[in-house]
């Protein structure tokens, strides 16, 4: 899933808060229209919308509403449109906050790193040497930054999150993949390898991430 979707279709101010939040370690998809934006969210999902109003076709109030009757998802509208009736139609449609344009983009990353606290509970898992923070979307090891793939960090989360239980290798790839998935289950053999590489001292007797043989995997805490 998705961090971050931004629909935007002035490409220059969406290509500088896309390049913002990924340097925030968010994982961010953009679209320019209302049709793409609707497609990219049915397949991948986002768990947090930034979206804009004046869009070509489909326009950003009925992209709020659509979003809206399937899930809640928080939705973050950003527009020029400075109206108070342009405000109310936005929250009585479902928007959980509306930001007007120009806006200072120190303020924006604080809305919704905020957003990302409060909806996502704890900011912060701490099991051993390992240390996550959510909402920055960092691992450290010894208090030493480890890069990840969004795909790395999704499952290691979801392993550390259900530390001791046995996670059976079909239910980790639908959490992480998606069931429509066109990646293939080997996929997930591939990646448990590359995070034992990154986390465990020793990589082929892995003490963190254990198989269990003909199951799946599970996180145990040393």
């Amino acid at each position: 899933m998705t961090d971050i979707l931004i629909i935007e279709d002035n490409k220059e101010l969406a290509d500088l808060l896309c390049d913002f939040l990924r340097a925030e370690n968010y994982t961010v998809s953009v679209a320019e229209t209302g049709e793409k934006a609707l497609s990219l969210y049915e397949k991948y999902g986002a768990r947090l919308v930034v979206l804009d109003i004046m869009l070509p076709g489909i326009d950003g109030f009925a992209v709020c509403k659509k979003i809206r009757e399937e899930s809640n998802t928080p939705i973050l509208i950003v527009s020029a449109k400075t109206e108070k009736e342009d405000k109310l139609n936005g929250f009585v449609l479902g928007a959980d906050d509306y930001i007007e344009k120009p806006y200072d983009i120190d303020i924006m990353l604080a809305k919704i790193a905020g957003i990302f606290k409060r909806r996502y509970a704890l900011d912060e898992v701490i099991c051993g040497d390992i240390k996550i923070n959510k909402v920055r979307r960092t691992v450290c090891k010894n208090d030493v930054q480890i890069e990840m793939t969004a795909k790395e960090f999704d499952l290691l989360v979801l392993l550390i999150e259900n530390m001791g239980k046995t996670l059976t290798k079909e239910y980790l790839f639908n959490q992480i993949w998606g069931s429509d998935s066109f990646s293939e289950q080997q996929t997930l053999t591939v990646h448990i390898k590359w995070l034992r590489q990154k986390i465990e001292d020793d990589p082929k007797n892995p003490k963190h991430i254990q198989t269990v043989w003909g199951v799946g995997y599970k996180y145990e805490s040393i």
